[in-house]
């Protein structure tokens, strides 16, 4: 028999709608004791594929980090350039065993590929 467990508590909350609906919802807010924690933007806002493809979105990311090109990172890596292209763009998965040939070369953990 599963047991019931406690939510996590929501420290933040995000509405979506017209500017005036999240005005009155603003107005209300206040009235609650709730405020704004200031300008912040959502990752998967500035960067929509974060959502469909994280794994390549941080290979491709972080190989920009390291200020490598594909074919610099094949060559490094031993992985095709043309699989690197498919794994950024989310057409192949990364695998366990290329995820650490990355994580060596783009000194960072092999688990955020996977």
């Amino acid at each position: 028999m599963l047991e019931h467990t406690k939510k996590p508590l929501t420290e933040s909350i995000q509405f979506y709608g017209s500017p005036v609906a999240i005005s009155r919802l603003r107005k209300y807010a206040q009235t609650t004791g709730a405020v704004e924690a200031g300008d912040s933007i959502l990752a998967t806002t500035v960067s929509p594929e974060l959502v469909t493809n994280p794994r390549g979105t941080y290979l491709k990311g972080i190989r920009y980090r390291e200020e490598l090109t594909q074919d610099q990172l094949a060559v490094a890596t031993g992985i095709a350039r043309r699989h690197l292209s498919e794994m950024e763009n989310g057409k192949r998965t990364i695998g366990k065993e290329n995820a650490k040939k990355l994580a060596a070369v783009l000194h960072a953990d092999y688990r955020i590929f996977l």
